[in-house]
């Protein structure tokens, strides 16, 4: 499929038909997210993948009982790092090192910019604040790549961080909820958007030149 049809053809789909989105495309799902961008590549977040019925369901109630969560197959939650520090910019400073085959000691002016930057969100809302704008880069990734593989992905941000967080475990793995993704196949009988047009302010008012 052609990226601009995709897009067209992607929706916010609010009824889903309880289908299982196959392993395969999953995983290309995720390798997207995975290749996404982010500030100085620290990708601070971790994508948790929600796939059993029973934990959707458990899920449901902080995201307002809303249908898709366990009409879908999979819950994507995009969450923070609560740590976000010196030790993560050093772990990526060595990941760099060992990729590219260069001496740590040539990154450590690009490492020095990094502590710095990391050094100014001085409290933890700041770092999720900062982090969630990274995991959002990932998650345009995923309704991309989602839309080219036919697959419905609708972005959530109506839930209770905290209460979903707690299902989910999320605060023993230093981690904390920014947005969620529900991935399935839409429900041409019950969901009322099936079918729809498309509705976008004109182009010219999103989009301007600089004079």
């Amino acid at each position: 499929m052609m990226l601009h049809t995709a897009l067209n053809w992607r929706y916010a789909t609010k009824r889903m038909n309880g289908r299982r989105v196959p392993d395969a495309t999953l995983e290309r799902i995720l390798d997207a997210a995975h290749l996404a961008p982010s500030s100085y590549g620290l990708q601070p977040y971790s994508i948790v993948v929600v796939d059993t019925p029973e934990l959707r369901e458990r899920c449901q109630p902080a995201m307002y009982h809303q249908p898709q969560v366990v009409e879908g197959s999979h819950l994507l939650v995009f969450a923070t790092w609560e740590s976000i520090g010196n030790a993560e910019v050093d772990q990526l400073m060595a990941l760099i090192a060992e990729e590219r085959g260069v001496e740590p000691a040539s990154l450590e002016s690009y490492r020095h910019t990094i502590a710095e930057t990391v050094a100014r969100l001085s409290t933890p809302e700041a770092r999720h604040q900062w982090a969630a704008r990274q995991a959002y880069l990932a998650m345009g990734m995923v309704l991309t790549a989602a839309a080219m593989e036919r697959v419905d992905a609708t972005p959530m941000e109506g839930f209770d961080p905290a209460a979903l967080d707690e299902v989910l475990g999320l605060p023993e793995r230093g981690l904390r909820s920014a947005v969620v993704v529900t991935l399935g196949y839409r429900d041409l009988e019950t969901d009322w958007l099936a079918g729809l047009k498309k509705v976008r302010w004109p182009r010219d008012r999103v989009i301007v030149r600089a004079e």
